[in-house]
């Protein structure tokens, strides 16, 4: 099994999520915005040019959350509640809601103080990511009140929404009245699987 990986991205929950079910892998790395990620030899296999992209066989499969569900389902059914499982439709939403509400804020606000050029950088969109990202955040944090995980027991979708809330943090999120948030992303981020996927 392959994975095309570049730290600080979100190749980093597809590490974390084969490190949790302790399935072997090889890691074909990159630098983010390196230009052999648009080279042809990858765009045949992720015509996006992008991170993470996994191959398991004759199985190719880009996007982080799909290669979540794909890994869930074949290699790991005790972190992937079925639809009999009370916890099922929770499971769904949460899986989700890191792509669907959290990371456009986040890549918006990214684009805005990092990848642009400074003398391009919009004060006022980046301040308007940010506010929309602490919004969304709410919405976690109040879901995670009296809750270690974000579906009961530890799940997949704690690889994917849990790894957009720690990155939310470090990007300067306001976490300062979200007790439950904080409990949460310090639990994910001492988990030994997060650990060896942050310094893969």
């Amino acid at each position: 099994m392959k994975v095309y990986f570049a730290p600080k991205s979100r190749a980093v929950r597809t590490v974390w999520l084969l490190e949790e079910i302790g399935q072997s892998y090889e890691l074909e790395r990159f630098t983010l915005g390196q230009k052999e990620m648009r080279a042809p030899e990858y765009t045949r296999i992720n015509p996006n040019g992008r991170v993470p992209t996994l191959v398991d066989g004759d199985t190719t499969i880009m996007e982080s959350t799909a290669i979540a569900q794909y890994l869930g389902a074949k290699y790991a059914p005790e972190l992937t509640p079925g639809p009999d499982a009370p916890n099922f439709a929770m499971y769904l939403q949460w899986l989700h809601y890191a792509e669907g509400m959290i990371m456009p804020p986040i890549n918006n606000y990214v684009v805005e103080t990092i990848l642009l050029p400074p003398d391009r950088r919009n004060p006022e969109l980046a301040a308007r990511a940010l506010k929309l990202l602490n919004r969304v955040l709410g919405g976690v944090e109040t879901h995670m009140e009296g809750r270690e995980f974000i579906a009961g027991d530890f799940t997949v979708a704690d690889t994917i929404t849990g790894h957009a809330v720690i990155m939310s943090r470090r990007l300067g999120a306001d976490f300062d009245n979200c007790s439950n948030l904080n409990a949460y992303a310090d639990r994910l981020e001492g988990r030994p699987a997060f650990e060896a996927a942050e310094t893969a």
